[in-house]
């Protein structure tokens, strides 16, 4: 399992200008600024897979100032110039800024005034949790995992316009394959891409993903300041009710550690952060980043579960000058935690607290939801005895280390039923009552020397709701938020009904915008998931050796077909 045939990597360097001579000129979207761009690593993994292959001639093109039509990185040429402009789509407040870039650049947003090229296609995590809402700005939606076929794709487009071919008819040809969905022609249900789990060492049947994902890029520019990003997972074994990653991303699949040392080594970055929706769930964790360690590597870990924090692994962290640890907490209650399904025990999170208290951690960053469906004030009120215990669990690490004092901050966000999750049928509250609630939250934290609070927007939250969950008449409220210059305008200027998508749970039989999508896990299977949500009964985690010991959520017989 070797990378370095296939190793693909600039550093601060940038691609050098190529002539485009016999290759397809692809261009590739980030809609958003080139610091974001650099520390996501789906755009990159992209990049990578595309950029190598001598039949495309792939350029970076970034969010620009409005107006200005957008220009490529890595020439001076104009987005309109390129047959195939392929955007990378994370979130759905994104949704505006493909239509603005499009518009700006002279190529038509809406796919019907396209006839021939160029053929704008988009993926990412939006492709296939609900596209229904930007669908008819694009004529090809790539669902699923890129490594799973895309490149194909892009390959046999470019044999096909050189031969003459049309747009049209090449639609018509791959409209029905698993992972494209072509709207408007697409027939079938789209069954999502993916790379199917290898096997372990010792024939273990652990999970294993073949292809991690890693940075080709790093830059002083970046939001995450000249790091280098490897997936050590995808997928979480888990199953939040509310959490579409861990859906989305079946099966769970652990990266080779070996693979993993050998992608640093070529690389030799100054920096490594660990992506991952479930670290401390690789068992490979502190083996790894005791080696980052021992050869002098910096290294960061994103958020890890309250009970996989070690000793050990948090004297690691300090040791390498890890100042920040962030704790998930998500419900106020143990109730809610329990309808959510996050199998979090209470005394686990807090002796958490107190480890990264006495281990001299200087910010520890605490993260709940709110606006659950069935949250009473009795949640709250237990929220508040949780502060008081999450305190004293401070204390009692501290000790009298007082030139050690560990900050807290409480961060709530708004709940976002979204898509392919079991919460996907639950209404939103107002925006007042988010409000209401953030605004209680805030004031628990008051008498609490050093614990911070910072509040989601119920604004931005609501709206995410409305574009997961909306169906293709929603294309014309984002027209108008590309045309007005904003969200907060386009809201003034729409004038359908916008609230009918979030304002009340559904029902089993309601058809659903992104049924037509076949993501590998049964619809009833979720449905049971938000029945148990209702009586907070907990579902155990997918099993570590994978969907052969479940085959409770269609995963396994599905990976078959």
């Amino acid at each position: 399992m070797s990378v370095e045939e296939d190793f693909f990597y600039y550093g601060r360097e940038e691609p050098a200008a190529e002539e485009t001579g016999g290759r397809l000129p692809t261009a590739l979207v980030f809609p958003g600024r080139k610091g974001a761009a650099l520390s996501t690593l789906g755009w990159q993994a992209v990049y990578r897979l595309l950029a190598p292959d001598e039949g495309l001639a792939v350029e970076r093109f970034f969010l620009g100032d409005p107006g200005k039509s957008a220009v490529s990185m890595d020439s001076d040429k104009e987005l309109s110039e390129f047959p195939l402009i392929g955007f990378s789509i994370n979130f759905e407040e994104e949704y505006l800024h493909p239509v603005r870039m499009l518009k700006d650049s002279g190529v038509p947003p809406l796919a019907a005034e396209r006839p021939g090229f160029p053929l704008v296609m988009a993926g990412g995590p939006v492709a296939f949790l609900n596209p229904a809402p930007i669908a008819p700005f694009f004529d090809l939606f790539w669902v699923g995992e890129a490594e799973a076929g895309l490149k194909d794709l892009c390959i046999e487009l470019k044999h096909h316009i050189f031969n003459g071919g049309s747009k049209d008819d090449f639609l018509d040809l791959i409209k029905d394959r698993p992972g494209v969905y072509v709207p408007g022609k697409t027939t079938n249900q789209v069954k999502r891409a993916v790379v199917p789990p290898a096997i372990g060492n010792n024939n273990e049947q652990v999970p294993v993903l073949t292809s991690p994902a890693y940075s080709c890029f790093i830059s002083p520019e970046a939001v995450f300041k000249d790091m280098f990003l490897v997936e050590v997972n995808r997928g979480c074994p888990y199953g939040c009710r509310f959490c579409a990653a861990g859906y989305i991303y079946r099966p769970p699949r652990h990266a080779s550690i070996d693979q993993l040392k050998e992608i640093v080594e070529l690389a030799d970055p100054p920096k490594v952060g660990l992506v991952g929706t479930a670290l401390t769930d690789w068992p490979d964790l502190v083996p790894y980043i005791n080696w980052l360690k021992n050869r002098k590597t910096k290294f960061s870990l994103s958020s890890v579960r309250a009970d996989g924090l070690t000793v050990e692994l948090l004297d690691i962290l300090r040791a390498s000058g890890v100042r920040t640890v962030t704790l998930a907490l998500e419900g106020a209650s143990k109730r809610l935690r329990d309808s959510t399904n996050k199998n979090l025990k209470e005394e686990d999170f807090l002796n958490a607290v107190e480890l990264c208290a006495s281990k001299g951690v200087n910010h520890l960053r605490i993260y709940i939801i709110v606006g659950w469906p069935g949250e009473t004030e009795e949640d709250y009120e237990e929220l508040s005895e949780m502060l008081e215990k999450i305190d004293q669990a401070r204390s009692r690490g501290q000790g009298n280390k007082k030139k050690q004092y560990m900050r807290i901050t409480l961060g709530a966000s708004c709940l976002v039923p979204k898509p392919w999750t079991p919460l996907q049928w639950a209404a939103m509250p107002p925006e007042k009552d988010l409000k209401d609630i953030l605004t209680k939250v805030k004031s628990l934290t008051k008498k609490y020397k050093g614990i911070a609070f910072s509040g989601d927007s119920p604004f931005q939250a609501r709206l995410q709701g409305i574009l997961a969950r909306g169906n293709e008449e929603l294309h014309k409220f984002i027209m108008i938020a590309a045309e007005k210059g904003g969200w907060k305008k386009a809201f003034k200027y729409y004038e359908g009904d916008l609230e009918k998508f979030i304002d009340h749970n559904l029902d089993k039989e309601t058809p659903l915008p992104w049924d037509f999508i076949d993501t590998g896990i049964n619809k009833s299977y979720l449905w049971r998931e938000w029945e148990r949500y209702q009586k907070a009964v907990l579902t155990p985690p997918c099993p570590a050796k994978g969907c052969e010991e479940c085959k409770m959520c269609g995963m396994q017989k599905w990976l078959s077909e």
